[in-house]
């Protein structure tokens, strides 16, 4: 018989045993249990230790359990379905005209400088066919997974993420917890860091939105700058469902390039794994390479994610000179060289109608197709180029 007392015990949350029992039969065979976890099930309480979690060696994609040497190719940090009105940027007086008129190739330029002011460019989730196609030549480039990062506040469609991976053979792992501050409901603002964690928690082991499809990822949980009440305690909530699942975590940090180390600071403080977190955004976030090695040391996924991404004007932080593809390529370079190939990952952080293919972007095979093979000019091995593309996504999705 099952003991019924909480087995995974912390100050702020546990997860009921016959939770884990039921969730270990439905989803592992006997052969791949831990000698945890059979002990679990035999109801001998285990030690002290943190309970080894169901997933264990495992990724969760929205599929199901898969063994981490299935995924392949991996960006780790894109969107196939979300809103992203929450972040809409009023055009100049001048421009309202064409920011309210339809996505036509002679606004494409003025669209790829302006993307957030353009209503209609915000709504990716009217894109599923576009995004289908995108995949499918995603995978015939190479590619074999990709890490959806779309959480509550942006429009999570976990059912249609589901739908996408069936049809087109891609690995896509779901992203649970929230994004800024600005998306948090005044219930969500009002939740303790213990119901936040029970959310959390149940996304990943249960199941997202009202169904039975698990995320295999917490986050992009987002922050601001400075990091507001309600972001922190998401934080908190995070290194607490972490320190539970074993799980991966990814980060959206503010725009100011001491909001990575903060952010660490706090997911530190609350039990989190920084090991096993990856902190996105770096290209628009820190640009000295003092800071960048500063950062570095404390020993989170490095993540350049905006591969693509050409813009004069930066909207949301007018300070920051977003880089090219060819400095990117560069700070990449400079990492690989610093001893941090086993750190860094890298995507395209697709969030917008502009940068799909059928609008003239560069959509989700960008990296294979061209930035990889300027990644082996410019002193990046091959070996490497792999490890950046497929060892460490797949370490870093591996539950512990």
């Amino acid at each position: 018989m099952i003991h019924t007392e909480p087995v995974f015990r912390q100050n702020y949350k546990f997860v009921d045993s016959r939770d884990l029992a039921e969730y270990v039969r439905a989803e592992t065979s006997t052969n791949h249990q831990s000698y945890r976890l059979r002990t679990l099930l035999s109801g001998i309480s285990p030690g002290p230790d943190k309970v080894m979690s169901a997933l264990s060696g495992k990724v969760q994609t929205v599929l199901g359990l898969v063994d981490p040497g299935q995924l392949g190719r991996t960006m780790t940090h894109e969107h196939l379905t979300m809103t992203f009105e929450c972040c809409y940027f009023p055009p100049s007086p001048a421009d309202k005209a064409v920011s309210e008129a339809p996505i036509e190739m002679k606004n494409l330029f003025w669209l790829k400088q302006n993307p957030y002011s353009s209503p209609e460019n915000l709504l990716l989730c009217q894109e599923l066919e576009a995004v289908k196609e995108e995949l499918l030549f995603y995978r015939r480039a190479g590619g074999g997974t990709i890490v959806e990062n779309t959480t509550t506040g942006i429009s999570r469609d976990i059912k249609t993420l589901k739908r996408l991976a069936k049809e087109t053979g891609v690995h896509i792992v779901a992203g649970a917890g929230f994004y800024v501050d600005v998306t948090h409901s005044n219930e969500t603002r009002k939740m303790t860091v213990e119901k936040l964690t029970d959310i959390i928690v149940s996304e990943v082991l249960h199941g997202a939105d009202g169904t039975d499809i698990k995320c295999g990822v917490i986050g992009e949980i987002g922050t601001s700058w400075p990091i507001t009440d309600s972001e922190q305690k998401v934080l908190k909530a995070t290194a607490h469902a972490q320190a539970q699942l074993g799980c991966p975590v990814i980060i959206h940090p503010g725009r100011n390039s001491a909001a990575p180390a903060a952010v660490v600071r706090i997911l530190q403080e609350a039990g989190g794994d920084i090991g096993k977190t990856v902190m996105s955004h770096l290209d628009r976030t820190i640009f000295d390479n003092g800071e960048l090695l500063e950062f570095a040391k404390m020993g989170s996924y490095l993540e350049y994610d905006l591969f693509g991404t050409e813009i004069l004007n930066y909207p949301y932080n007018l300070e920051v000179d977003m880089p090219s593809d060819s400095q990117r390529v560069r700070n990449l370079a400079f990492l690989v060289a610093e001893g941090y190939e086993d750190r860094i990952v890298i995507a395209h952080d697709v969030h917008t109608k502009n940068r799909l293919t059928k609008y003239g972007g560069h959509g989700y095979s960008h990296i294979l197709n061209n930035i990889v093979p300027k990644m082996l000019t410019r002193g990046i091995s091959q070996s490497q180029v792999d490890k950046i593309l497929i060892d460490n996504p797949r370490h870093w999705l591996t539950f512990k």
